[in-house]
C-alpha cells in the first residue's frame, strides 16, 4: 500500500467520470462534507452490501455527499447504480490513479492468490477539502455506522 492519509491532511484532488460519463471533481463538493469510499468491484456481495447500506442512510446524513469509487468502467458503474437504485455518483478509476493517491491500492490475497487491488476504505472529507476521518480496511457493514458516528461528533 502507498502512503496513507490521516485526519487533517488535504484530500487528494481528483476528476473522474461517473456512471453517466459526467466529470466529477472533488472540488465540486467544496463547502459541504463528502464521504468518498473505495470498493473493489461493482455488484459483488461486499460492495453491494456497502453501497446499499450507504444508500439506505443517505437521508440521515444531511448535506453530506456520498461518492463511490472503484476500478470499474462507467458502464459497469451505471448497471450497478440502476440495479440497486443507489442514487449517488459512482466514479470509474480504471487506472487506479485516485486509489493510489488515497493509499488504497495495494496487495491483496484471496484463496492463496496474491494480486493488486482496492483495499476497501472510506474517507470523510470536510467542507474545506481536508480529511476529517480515514478508515482503511473498513468492513462493508461498518461504513454507514462510522459515517453516522463521525457526523454526530
Amino acid at each position: 500500500m502507498t502512503a496513507t492519509l490521516s485526519p487533517g491532511d488535504k484530500a487528494p484532488a481528483f476528476t473522474l467520470l461517473d456512471q453517466d460519463e459526467q466529470k466529477v471533481k472533488l472540488t465540486d463538493f467544496k463547502g459541504r462534507k463528502v464521504l468518498v469510499y473505495f470498493y473493489p468491484k461493482a455488484d459483488t456481495p461486499g460492495c453491494t452490501t456497502q453501497s446499499c447500506a450507504l444508500r439506505d442512510i443517505a437521508g440521515e446524513v444531511g448535506d453530506t455527499a456520498i461518492v463511490g469509487i472503484s476500478p470499474d468502467t462507467s458502464a459497469r458503474q451505471k448497471k450497478f447504480d440502476e440495479k440497486y437504485s443507489l442514487g449517488f455518483p459512482l466514479l470509474a478509476d480504471t487506472e487506479h490513479e485516485v486509489a493510489e493517491k488515497f493509499g488504497v491500492w495495494g496487495e491483496k490475497k484471496n484463496y492463496g492468490r496474491t494480486y493488486m487491488g482496492i483495499i476497501r476504505s472510506a474517507f470523510l472529507i470536510d467542507e474545506k477539502g481536508k480529511v476529517a476521518e480515514a478508515w482503511y480496511k473498513i468492513s462493508p457493514k461498518d461504513t454507514p455506522i462510522k459515517l453516522l458516528k463521525a457526523l454526530e461528533g
